[in-house]
């Protein structure tokens, strides 16, 4: 499946976030990769802030553009606000959930866990990390001792992570259900998603 694969510093520089889990180089150097970073003053345009606000939300999540704009599509077509819908699609799919529940320390390692066999959802295996979970599932981590190993050192390193209210995580049992979809505000409040809807629409 694809996915980037490039400099994950650079382009945790670039925003100023640490997109893809700690990033020391983000710690030691918080401004913009280039000879220019540290002084650049320059105004951007509403559509460069659409852009950047995308490419950001992209890079979260680890997709490739056709993905997410498919995923961008089909929230559009859904009722509700296409902006909280576009970030519940995101935030449901089967290897960020994973993450959230902190079987994984990033989502980079979530989609690497599901790919690898470790997940069941509903007591059945799944491994397609873009799979949509709904209220109602069960999510938990393959009954062997390599799976559980994993799953529970990565829960004793993000125990300080706060479990967010629509998820449900049973430790012992090594298992998590989702309750109900999130409303945004209990979303990432880093992301501006009208930003996004608003680059969409000029497309």
């Amino acid at each position: 499946m694809a996915r980037y694969t490039g400099p994950s510093a650079r382009i945790s520089r670039r925003f100023g976030q640490a997109l893809f889990g700690p990033c020391k180089a983000l710690e030691k150097r918080s401004y913009p990769p280039g000879v220019h970073g540290p002084r650049s003053r320059r105004k951007h345009s509403e559509y460069a802030l659409g852009l950047m606000e995308k490419q950001k939300l992209r890079y979260m999540y680890g997709l490739l553009e056709k993905q997410f704009r498919r995923t961008f599509e089909k929230a559009k077509r859904e009722r509700g606000v296409t902006g909280e819908r576009f970030m519940q699609l995101l935030e449901t799919r089967l290897d960020s959930v994973v993450y959230l529940l902190g079987f994984a320390r990033t989502r980079r390692a979530a989609r690497q866990f599901v790919n690898h066999g470790h997940i069941r959802v509903n007591g059945r295996k799944v491994d397609i990390p873009s799979y949509q979970l709904k209220p109602g599932d069960e999510i938990s981590v393959k009954d062997s001792p390599s799976s559980r190993q994993l799953a529970t050192r990565c829960l004793e390193e993000t125990r300080m992570r706060e479990l967010p209210p629509w998820l449900t995580r049973q430790e012992d049992a090594l298992r998590g259900t989702v309750t109900r979809l999130p409303v945004r505000d209990e979303l990432d409040p880093t992301i501006n998603d009208q930003l996004i809807v608003e680059f969409y629409s000029r497309q």
